[in-house]
C-alpha cells in the first residue's frame, strides 16, 4: 500500500512510519514539525525509495489537496494531533485548531480525493484517537467500544470531537473509515514531556521526579511498537465504520511506573541509586482522570492482535533506549515547555 501518514514525525507516527517501511509499504509522511515532531525520529528510513516527506499543516486544505494529488495514496492514517493534556489546559486553542479543524479539513480533502478517483473500494481513512475520550473509570471495569464518551480535559474533548466528525463523514458521505482508541503509549522516541520520559531523564539528572497528587492515577500502558503493529493491521483488515480499542493489558499507577523506572536505573546506573529518593509529589493536574483501562477483546477476537510485550520488559527496553540515545533527547531539551511544569492554569 501507499499510505499517507499525518503526524509521521511524532512519537507514535514515527513508529508507524518505521514499521510500515520495514513491511514494504510506501509512506508519505505529512507533518507540520511542531515542537513535538522531529525528522530524527524517521532518520533510519529517510533514504528509502518508498519514503517521502511533506512539510504541511493539516489545516491547510490547499496543501493537503496538492499532496494527495501528487502522491495518490491508497489510504490515509491520521495521527497528527496536539496530545499533551497539560498543554491543553494552558492553551486549548491549538488543540481545537489542530484536532478538530484539522481533522475536518483532512476529512473534506479525503472525501474529494476519494470521490474524484471514483470512490475506490480499497480506500481507507483511519483515524487514530485515545481512550481519554471515555472519561474516568472507578476501581472496576474497562472501556469498550460501546462506552459512552465523557471527556474531561480540553485535549480529550478535542479528540472526542474529531472522533464524532469521522463517524459523521462515514454515515453522511459514505467515506470508508476505521477508528482506533488507544491507551497510554511509551517507548523509543517518546517526547520528554510525558510521565515515563520525564521520570527517566529527571532520574538521570539527579533532579526531583514529579508525581502528580498521590500518584494513584491508573493507566493501561501500551508499548509504542505494539501500537504501530495494531494500527497497520486495522488499516488493512479492520471493518469499515468500525472502531477498535487498543490496549496493553498493563494497568499500573503513576507511582508504580516511576518506582519501576527507578529500580531499572538502580541496576543500570547504580552510581545514582537509590533513584526513588528523587520522587517528589506535586500538586495534581486540574481535572485529572483517576483511572483508564482498555478492553481490547474486539481487536483480539476479530483481527488476532495482542501486545507482544509486558510492562516490565517494555519499560526495561525503554529505559535502555534512552540511555543509548542521549544525543536524541539532549537535542530536545531546549524546546518550549520541556522540563517545565505545565497545566497549572486551571
Amino acid at each position: 500500500m501507499k499510505i499517507l501518514v499525518t503526524g509521521g514525525a511524532g512519537f507514535i507516527g514515527s513508529a508507524v512510519v518505521r514499521r510500515a517501511i520495514r513491511e514494504g509499504h510506501q509512506i508519505v509522511n505529512l507533518d507540520k514539525l511542531t515542537y513535538a515532531g522531529s525528522l530524527s525520529n524517521v532518520a533510519e528510513v529517510a533514504g528509502d525509495p518508498g519514503y517521502a516527506f511533506e512539510k504541511a499543516d493539516i489545516c491547510d486544505r490547499g496543501a493537503v489537496d496538492a499532496i494527495l494529488a501528487r502522491h495518490r495514496p491508497d489510504a490515509i492514517l491520521h495521527l497528527a494531533a496536539e496530545s499533551h493534556v497539560d498543554r491543553s489546559i494552558d492553551g486549548p486553542a491549538a488543540f481545537i485548531q489542530t484536532n478538530i479543524v484539522g481533522t475536518y479539513t483532512l476529512l473534506e480533502a479525503a472525501r474529494a480525493y476519494w470521490s474524484g478517483r471514483g470512490r475506490p473500494a480499497a480506500f481507507r481513512f483511519h483515524h487514530v484517537s485515545t481512550d481519554e475520550v471515555y472519561g474516568s473509570l472507578g476501581p472496576e471495569g474497562r472501556f469498550t467500544e460501546a462506552t459512552a464518551y465523557d471527556p474531561r480535559s480540553p485535549y480529550s474533548a478535542s479528540k472526542a470531537s474529531s472522533d464524532h466528525l469521522v463517524r459523521a463523514w462515514h454515515e453522511t458521505y459514505g467515506l470508508p473509515v476505521v477508528l482506533t482508541n488507544c491507551s497510554n503509549n511509551y517507548g523509543p522516541y517518546h517526547f520528554p514531556e510525558k510521565l515515563i520520559p520525564v521520570a527517566i531523564l529527571k532520574a538521570l539528572a539527579g533532579e526531583p521526579i514529579p508525581v502528580y497528587g498521590d500518584g494513584g492515577n491508573v493507566r493501561d500502558w501500551l508499548y509504542v511498537e505494539d501500537h504501530a503493529a495494531a494500527l497497520l493491521l486495522v488499516l488493512q483488515r479492520g471493518r469499515i465504520g468500525r472502531s477498535y480499542n487498543i490496549g496493553g493489558d498493563s494497568e499500573a499507577t503513576n507511582l508504580q511506573i516511576v518506582r519501576r523506572i527507578c529500580a531499572i536505573l538502580d541496576d543500570k546506573r547504580p552510581a545514582g541509586a537509590p533513584h526513588d529518593r528523587l520522587i517528589a509529589f506535586v500538586a495534581d493536574r486540574p481535572g485529572h482522570d483517576r483511572r483508564y483501562a482498555i478492553d481490547a477483546a474486539r481487536i483480539r477476537d476479530e483481527l488476532g492482535w495482542r501486545p507482544s510485550l509486558g510492562l516490565d520488559e517494555g519499560l526495561e527496553r525503554t529505559v535502555q533506549w534512552f540511555l543509548d540515545n542521549e544525543t536524541w533527547w539532549r537535542a530536545l531539551q531546549a524546546r518550549p515547555g520541556v522540563g517545565a511544569r505545565l497545566g497549572t492554569a486551571g
